[in-house]
């Protein structure tokens, strides 16, 4: 692949993102007019988008449980309403969030002034995944609007029905130069990467990821990668064993346990082990009924594919069910299945499980449980269920992962508030509010010191006499640290230099 220059539209050979169907030159061209730093700009097509949700939100949700196979209710709760508090958290606090940002300069600098500006990339590419279609493309659309930036979105080609749905109304409600659709599989993606962007945003798993980054690289765009990996659960006897269970059935479970940051396994306590799995299977029951394949709440695994993967890992899981188990691949169906004891060298340890399939090991204490989540990768998300002071604190010192949280699991991923991201294997980046803004953000430094007096002629050679005395001693270490009285005693040196010329 070769880099492209502002002013070249990029690859122009036949095929489906020929120079005819994707104008990044009229995209890039809206953020260097000037125009999208605007604030009046930034505002109005959030709204835009806030409009396109909220007036064709049924056909969205329809398009979604379409292509899903989630519950509707449920895809509102999960995609549409998280994209429109999102939104308005960002309206909310647009001008706070780019004002610029002042900032002291050491004494040495002075008098000058400097701040932080937060400017617009550019054209920020946003490739979203299937498991949520609908938010998983547009809240980092949102927060590439509000930072400045023009758009371009690929839905995923595994929900095709929301992507054909999306390509429609996009138009609609945003000009060409602002927002455009690129729909279609691998072939369309791969063109797509070999454009110059200023910025990509990607959703999805860890093998995809590498390429998008490789990608990238190619023409050194900066990037977000949003993965995933296998976010462990710890769970010991300090608890209400039935409230945990509940909130972990619900986070495992939501989406049919498609889910990045759905906890992946649970990690329990000898002695909270089989009061856990008492609750969890009860939990399951309260939530989806005797059969959860009638239940108007369960969710269907995506497609053919992925079901057969999940049936391979749950007959090579070993330990033995708890409840559930039962499959249909005609349906695309799995019921919710809890399995205790499970091999932690079976494959469904070795990978993400995404699916509805929680495997509950039992460990000797907090201590082990924390030695297993520190010998793999660093997960997206970590949940803790302990009212032990030392157990948390033990889990906040000694882990690293992309979020964590205490008492309960997904909820942190519906707040605006806090940055939503991985580290290492399970991402790079953070977004949501305020993070988005500052991700999808150029921060530009940008200092303003007068012409008169010239007091910088103290660092221009040559170094001689008092003049290069004066100018060792206030660069010796520590000096900045000193009483204030020799500070400015220096700096009055410096002066009179200045003065004399």
């Amino acid at each position: 692949m070769t880099a492209t220059t502002t002013s070249d539209p990029g690859p122009s050979s036949p095929g489906p993102l020929g120079p005819g169907s994707l104008d990044l030159v009229a995209l890039r061209h809206t953020v260097t007019s000037g125009a999208s730093a605007d604030l009046g700009w930034r505002r109005a097509h959030l709204g835009a988008l806030r409009r396109l949700l909220v007036e064709h939100e049924a056909e969205l949700l329809d398009a979604v449980a379409a292509d899903v196979g989630k519950p509707r209710l449920e895809a509102r709760l999960t995609e549409s309403y998280v994209i429109v508090e999102e939104i308005d958290h960002l309206l909310a606090h647009l001008e706070e969030w780019t004002a610029p940002r002042p900032v002291s300069l050491p004494l040495t600098l002075r008098p000058a002034r400097a701040h932080v500006q937060l400017q617009p990339k550019g054209v920020v590419l946003v490739v979203a995944p299937w498991n949520y279609p609908l938010q998983l493309l547009l809240t980092p659309a949102a927060g590439a609007l509000a930072a400045g930036n023009t758009v371009v979105l690929k839905p995923s080609e595994h929900a095709p029905r929301f992507a054909a749905l999306v390509e429609q109304l996009v138009p609609q409600y945003f000009p060409a130069d602002v927002a455009k659709v690129v729909t279609g599989g691998v072939e369309e993606t791969t063109a797509l990467l070999e454009r110059r962007f200023d910025h990509i945003f990607f959703t999805g798993s860890g093998r995809v990821g590498r390429i998008v980054m490789r990608a990238a690289a190619e023409h050194l765009t900066p990037v977000t990668l949003e993965l995933g990996g296998k976010s462990p659960t710890f769970v010991d006897d300090s608890v209400d064993l039935g409230v945990a269970a509940r909130r972990i059935v619900w986070g495992k479970f939501t989406n049919a346990g498609q889910t990045c940051v759905a906890p992946d396994h649970v990690l329990v306590t000898r002695a909270a082990r089989d009061r856990l799995l008492a609750e969890l299977a009860a939990a399951v029951h309260e939530f989806f009924g005797d059969d959860p394949r009638r239940s108007p709440d369960l969710g269907r695994i995506v497609d053919g594919r992925q079901h057969a993967r999940l049936v391979e890992l749950l007959d090579g899981a070993g330990g033995s069910v708890v409840t559930g188990g039962q499959h249909d691949a005609g349906e695309r169906y799995i019921a919710p299945t809890v399995l205790a004891d499970v091999d932690p060298g079976a494959p469904i340890m070795q990978e993400e499980i995404f699916g509805p399939i929680l495997p509950v090991i039992t460990v000797a204490d907090h201590q082990q449980a924390i030695e297993q989540i520190t010998s793999r990768e660093h997960p997206l998300a970590l949940y803790v269920f302990s009212e032990r002071e030392d157990v948390r604190d033990a889990f906040a010192r000694r882990t690293t992962s992309g979020g964590m949280a205490f008492g309960a699991t997904v909820i942190q991923f519906g707040a605006p508030q806090l940055p939503v991201g991985g580290v290492g294997a399970s991402g790079t980046g953070a977004y949501h509010g305020r993070a988005s803004l500052e991700e999808l953000s150029h921060h530009r430094s940008v200092l303003d010191k007068p012409l008169g007096p010239d007091t910088l002629r103290v660092l221009y050679p040559p170094f001689e006499g008092l003049k290069g005395r004066v100018v060792a001693a206030a660069t010796a270490p520590g000096w900045a640290g000193r009483p204030a009285a020799l500070v400015r005693e220096g700096m009055a040196k410096v002066r009179g230099l200045v003065r004399r010329g």
